[in-house]
């Protein structure tokens, strides 16, 4: 018989098990209502551009709402990311 503690030969068989998660993982981003509400956003600040036309709200203006959108975007989804693990409860 071989153990690993030995440091022998392990059959192929232990090592090709897959390793069980410990833990879940927030839903993906396609998942959230976060994205659709990002989708949403962009796609109204670009029409709210392309229809002024008294030039108050201009392209880069529009443009430079979209990255603060982006940046907001990813930062919550970094907050949702961070320390939202739920583990799994092998006791029962």
């Amino acid at each position: 018989m071989s153990t690993h503690a030995t440091g022998a030969h392990v059959s192929p068989d232990i090592e090709a098990r897959p390793h069980r998660r410990a833990s879940t993982e927030t839903k993906a981003s396609f998942k959230t209502t976060e994205l659709i509400v990002y989708v949403l956003s962009v796609i109204a600040v670009l029409i709210a551009s392309e229809v002024m036309d008294d030039g108050d709200f201009n392209a880069k203006q529009a443009w430079f709402f979209v990255t603060l959108l982006s940046i907001g975007y990813m930062v919550s989804r970094g907050l949702a990311k961070s320390g939202s693990r739920d583990f799994y409860d092998d006791r029962g």
